[in-house]
Parts: structure tokens; C-alpha cells; sequence
């Protein structure tokens, strides 16, 4: 769902919200509100509270942290009993192109040949496989491949989708969920021929999730026919909610499917919790939606890249080990760690709190069930008091209370663990619920990680900053690069020839190999790969290119935000400043400023005996105040004075997908 749609839909579903009263029920409790939880009551089988790793490239810093700061970080994320607690990791099947936050890799860059070793959400499941060997995994695309005969909704893609299912085999991880197109309508056929060919290639047990995508349209479509009902497994929507109630269907009832959030959240991981709260518990309140699942799972992407702070924690500086954790996580924890998929929401005991806010409850399967309720009150504005009676075979012992103020910046104020709470002579546990609180009352032991996992502080990136791409394998993504459009891998250089070509054709070398466009989900124009910090202010940035065929090399510097909507293409694109280069000696010095006009600040041309595919020059950007000094293999081609950016990181790009090249990126500090 674009977030303009969102955003439309949750003024929709407010004004929706206003007169529908039981929606919020705001106001003040004139006394107790009895609840009484019936183990033999009925309702929905629970499918868990899971994140998502997609969008593109929303974990790509993640993986370059040092020790022990990365496990402490996958802990919180995954294991039970710690912090978030995920019974359920969605991640993205990569196809080189943008989808929002970057792009990632695609196992199958060509029909005859796959690889089940790029990118890092293989490394992600098996870290969350580690942590809690019951975590489900569920796949999505964003984009595709350019060489599919048909595009996205192909028997391609079918094909694609299998060997991906291989790949995760090899990796030891079972895929449980399998989507279509992120957010791009659905072809019922299609979803048809995916079921077959699942059942052929003994993936019969994964579950076909229609359409991740906004509104309960689907539930119509399945109702209407027949053959696309029977290929789906589970109805999956995008932010049902507004700040104050959910959409709901009585088609997507009648089909008798799970119905999942397949994708909800988006909030900040500090200032988030209170939407969370309310999204979480009024998802079954309102709609009897079964799995909430979070986008992002962490904010480790660089702040140049939209949508900043959005997550369960901040990851995005590798280089110090600087991590934050926020009341967002610990919202999560409030129902993940004390509920597992497969328990029974029992919806007698599920429900507005007459105060403001609502509550769930859901109990274990088995001859002893264990039962959780989670009571929040976002849309209290005074403390109210709920008495809790368990029956029906459910324990009557005393209740474990956990609670998180979620506005509170105070992290003594994140997922507290209070008094027990013991029954009265009549059965019941009676507790005063702050206003603005989430509040969990349980039979379930829980736990709050680590206090000593206490991160690094922040640290602006040292200077100088020098990758020779020397270290790594071939295919390998160096550390710190983040792709946003197309695929940057070391590989071994190409010989060539020019002032800058040196030993070039014997070391390694950072090459761009999507050669093909592929099936896009956003409009990154061309491929694109960003470095380094925001806050670094003067610098000089150079980098080696080789052009491998017509087309232009671009050296970016004090790049400091994305732009959407650029231009007559309306593509998404970096504020900064651009070095560009192309294949017939052209080159300019622009800048793409904060109205999203792009501005040329000196241009010219090399001699021809310089110019050409296959030549090895290097580029130079230079920022001092506001002095920028571009150089061409050593040369000044243009100092200009310009105001827009005093700040920001470094990148590389082309203007085609080209398999060009480049190496030695340096940044040292001005002099």
C-alpha cells in the first residue's frame, strides 16, 4: 500500500471510528469491569506476531555489526522470552530493483543459473531458526527479475518461486508462507498455477497467502471464484487500521480462512508504541485478524533512505555498534511472550474496556491450558479498574502482571514486571489500568533481556575511509555499501586501459552485474549504491570507474536525502551532489536540490583520446565550506561555490544497467 493510500484510508476508517461508538468506548469507567474467561469459550486460532525484513534492504546494516552487539541485537529481535519475541519472520525474495529502502539480491539473475548464497535474509532465518527453532518464515516479492517471459504473474515466476523454496531448503529452513506481488493487485489464475506446482515439488504444506495487498477486495474475489478460493491458504491485507479501529469483512469471514496483517505497523521504534498498542488488540477486536506482522523488523538503513525511525529498534551504525532499543519492542513483547501461534483467542473474554481501550485473551491448546490477556488503554483518559475471573478449567493461581507506559522515554518504564496479582475469595484478579498503558496479565513466565547488552555509544564514522574491495569473494556485498537500485558485488576487475587503469584486471574491483532492467516495484531510475555517514561534513570522495559500455558513471557526495516523484519520470532519487561521466568524455558537476530541482553547476568535456567504454578513470569530489572541487584523473575540471549541502554520504552510480565497474573509493577529510 503507497503510504498517501494509508494515510487516506486511516481518515477513512477515523471518521468510520466516530460513529461507531464500541470502536473506542473513550471516557471514564464508573466501576469495575468484570471479565470473565471461559477456558471452553470459542474463537479464533492465534498465528502469531512477526516483522518483516523487505522493503528493500531494511536489515542491510544489521549484518556488517560487530560482536557481541549483533547477537545482542538478533536476541532481542528473536528470542523467547527476551525481548520481541517473534513467532513469525517475513522477508523479502530479492530481485535486484528497489522496493522503498534499497534492493536486494535475487538468487536467480538468469533462467539457467542459481545461487542460493546472496544477500543476508538466508543468514537472517537461520539466526532467527537459532533463537526459536518453532519461528514460521514467509515469503514475498517486490519486484522480479527482467527475464521473465510475461512478466510478474508468469509461469517464470512460478519457476523462480520453487528454486527460491530450494534455496531455503539448502539453508535448513522451512518456508511455512508464500505470497505474490508486494502491494501490486493479484491474478487469481496465477495463484492457481502456484498451488499446482507447489503440490508437484513437495512444498504441498506451504500456505498461499492472497494478496498482500490494501482492502478486503481479495475476500470478494476468492468468494466469487471457486478455483482461486481453493488456491489460497490465508487472506493477507495491508494496515487495516487507523489510529483508532480496523476495517473489517464479513466475505473474508465467510471463507474461513486466516486472516492476517500481513503487513501493518510502520510505526517509530521510539514514539510508535501507542499506535502499536492499539493496532495489535484491535485488529481481533474489530476485524478477527489472527497475525500481526510488523514492517519494518529494524531500522538498519543508512538515515538518507525515506521513511527513517520506522521499526522495532535502531540498527544503522555498524561502525560504532550503536544500537536503541525503544517502548515499541517491548509493545510487542507485551503479547509475543506470552502467547504462541496455535492458541485459541477466546472471544467472550475479548473486547472494548468501558474506560477506553480494549483487551484480548487467549489460551494454550491442551488438557492444562495456560491463558494471557492484554488490556490497552490508548484511548483511556483516566486510570480504570478490571476484575479477571478465570473458569473452565483454567488455572486459578495467581497472575504474572507486565506493563509498558507507552509514551514514556524512560526505558525503567518499558515492559515492567509488577506484583503478582492474586485471586480474591471469589476467583477474580482485580487491577487499576493506567490511561496509556499496555498491560499484561498471564500465567506465563517472561523476561526482559540482558540489562549488561547495553550498546556502544554513537560515533560519527572515522576518516579516512578506504575499501579496495581486495577482501572480499567474488559476489560478496562489501561492508557498509547499500544498494538501492540494481546489484553491486567484488569481482574480479576488468583490464582496461586510461590514466586511472593502473594494475586494473588482476585484483577485485566492485562491479554492477544486472545487465537486464528488471520488473520493477518502485522508480529508482537506474542503479545506485550508497556509503558512509551523514554527519560528514568536509571531505574528498574518489572512486575509479570503467564504463563497460555506453552510458554515463556518476560519484555522489554529501548526499543527504531521498526525493520521490524527481522530475518528468517521477523517479526517486538522493539529494546530493553529482559527479557524472559518460562514455564520450562528457562530464558535469550537478546538484539535486531540496525542491527537487536539479541544478548544473559546471560541465565540459575530456579529449577524445581520454574518453570511451573501457576506460579507467578516477573521480573526484571535493567539499570544503561551501567550495566544491570536482577532478577527473587527477585534473580540476571545475570549482564552484554552492550553499545547498554542508553535510551528508558518498555514492556510486550509473545511468544504465551496465555491468561497469569501480574500485578504490576513498574519503579523507579536507585539508
Amino acid at each position: 500500500m503507497s503510504r498517501v493510500a494509508r494515510a487516506l484510508c486511516a481518515l477513512l476508517l477515523s471518521c468510520l471510528a466516530a460513529v461507531v461508538p464500541s470502536a473506542a468506548h473513550a471516557g471514564t469507567a464508573t466501576g469495575v469491569q468484570r471479565i470473565a474467561v471461559d477456558g471452553a469459550g470459542t474463537g479464533r486460532v492465534f498465528d502469531g506476531v512477526g516483522a518483516i525484513s523487505g522493503g528493500g534492504g531494511t536489515s542491510r546494516l544489521l549484518v556488517d555489526y560487530p560482536e557481541p552487539q549483533r547477537r545482542q541485537i538478533l536476541d532481542y529481535l528473536f528470542e523467547p522470552g527476551y525481548g520481541a519475541s517473534l513467532h513469525l519472520l517475513k522477508v523479502e525474495i530479492g530481485a535486484d530493483t528497489n522496493s522503498s529502502n534499497g534492493a536486494e539480491p535475487s538468487h536467480m539473475r538468469t533462467p539457467d543459473k542459481v545461487d542460493c548464497d546472496r544477500g543476508y535474509e538466508w543468514w537472517l532465518m537461520e539466526e532467527a531458526k537459532k533463537r526459536n527453532p518453532a519461528i514460521d518464515f514467509y515469503g514475498l516479492a517486490w519486484g522480479a527479475p527482467g527475464w521473465f517471459e510475461g512478466g510478474f504473474w508468469s509461469a517464470d515466476n512460478v519457476a523462480y518461486l520453487m528454486e527460491w523454496l530450494g534455496c531455503a531448503e539448502r539453508h535448513g529452513l522451512d518456508i511455512d508462507y508464500l505470497g505474490g506481488w508486494n502491494e501490486k493487485g493479484w491474478d487469481a489464475a496465477w495463484y492457481g498455477d502456484l498451488k499446482r506446482a507447489l503440490v508437484a515439488h513437495g512444498y504441498g504444506d506451504v500456505k498461499v497467502v492472497a494478496a498482500d495487498n490494501a482492502g478486503w477486495d481479495v475476500a470478494t474475489d476468492m468468494k466469487e471464484d471457486a478455483a482461486f478460493d481453493a488456491a489460497t491458504d490465508v487472506v493477507g491485507i495491508h494496515y487495516p487500521c487507523s489510529a483508532v479501529h480496523c476495517s473489517s469483512s464479513q466475505e473474508a469471514l465467510d471463507l474461513d480462512k486466516p486472516l492476517f496483517a500481513s503487513e501493518s505497523g510502520w510505526n517509530n521504534y521510539l514514539t510508535g508504541a501507542t499506535r502499536l498498542a492499539a493496532e495489535m488488540n484491535h485488529e481481533y477486536v474489530d476485524s478477527r485478524i489472527t497475525a500481526f506482522v510488523n514492517w519494518p523488523a529494524v531500522y538498519a538503513w543508512y538515515p538518507t533512505v525515506q521513511m527513517q525511525g520506522s521499526g522495532l529498534l535502531r540498527s544503522n551504525e555498524p561502525w560504532s555498534g550503536d544500537y536503541e532499543l525503544g517502548p515499541t519492542l517491548w509493545t510487542v513483547a507485551q503479547t509475543a511472550q506470552f502467547t504462541r501461534p496455535g492458541w485459541r483467542y477466546i472471544d467472550s473474554a475479548s473486547g472494548y474496556l468501558d474506560g477506553g481501550g480494549t483487551y484480548v485473551t487467549l489460551r494454550s491448546p491442551g488438557k492444562r491450558p495456560q491463558y494471557t490477556t492484554v488490556f490497552e488503554t490508548t484511548g483511556a483518559t483516566a486510570p480504570q479498574t478490571v476484575d479477571v475471573t478465570p473458569g473452565g478449567g483454567l488455572p486459578g493461581g495467581a497472575l504474572h502482571r507486565w506493563s509498558t507506559t507507552l509514551e514514556s522515554a524512560d526505558p525503567a518504564d518499558w515492559f515492567v514486571r509488577g506484583a503478582d496479582v492474586r485471586a480474591d475469595a471469589a476467583g477474580g484478579h482485580r487491577v487499576t489500568l493506567e490511561p496509556g498503558t499496555v498491560t499484561t496479565l498471564t500465567t506465563v513466565a517472561g523476561g526482559k533481556g540482558e540489562a549488561a547488552a547495553k550498546a556502544p555509544a554513537s560515533r560519527t564514522m572515522a576518516l579516512p575511509y578506504r575499501e579496495g574491495f581486495e577482501s572480499y569473494r567474488a559476489t560478496d556485498t562489501p561492508r557498509y555499501l547499500s544498494d538501492m537500485e540494481g546489484a553491486f558485488e567484488a569481482a574480479r576487475c576488468s583490464p582496461g586501459h586510461g590514466a586511472a587503469a593502473g594494475s586494473r584486471g588482476s585484483g577485485t574491483c566492485l562491479r554492477q552485474v544486472v545487465t537486464t532492467e528488471p520488473e520493477k516495484w518502485s522508480r529508482v531510475a537506474s542503479p545506485l549504491t550508497l556509503a558512509g555517514d551523514l554527519r560528514w561534513t568536509d571531505y574528498t570522495v574518489s572512486a575509479k570507474t570503467r564504463l563497460d559500455s555506453s552510458g554515463t558513471a556518476s560519484l555522489l557526495g554529501r548526499v543527504v536525502n531521498q526525493l520521490n516523484n524527481v522530475g518528468t519520470g517521477r523517479v526517486n532519487a538522493w539529494q546530493g551532489y553529482y559527479l557524472d561521466l559518460a562514455d564520450d568524455g562528457a562530464w558535469a558537476v550537478r546538484v539535486l536540490a531540496p525542491d527537487k530541482s536539479t541544478r548544473v553547476l559546471a560541465s565540459g568535456t575530456l579529449d577524445g583520446a581520454r574518453a570511451g567504454a573501457g576506460t579507467w578513470h578516477r573521480l573526484s569530489l571535493g567539499f570544503s565550506g561551501d567550495t566544491v572541487t570536482a577532478r577527473i584523473d587527477g585534473s580540476v575540471v571545475a570549482r564552484v561555490t554552492d550553499t545547498t549541502y554542508d553535510h551528508g554520504q558518498v555514492g556510486l552510480g550509473l545511468g544504465s544497467y551496465t555491468a561497469s565497474e569501480f574500485d578504490d573509493l576513498t574519503v579523507v577529510p579536507s585539508a
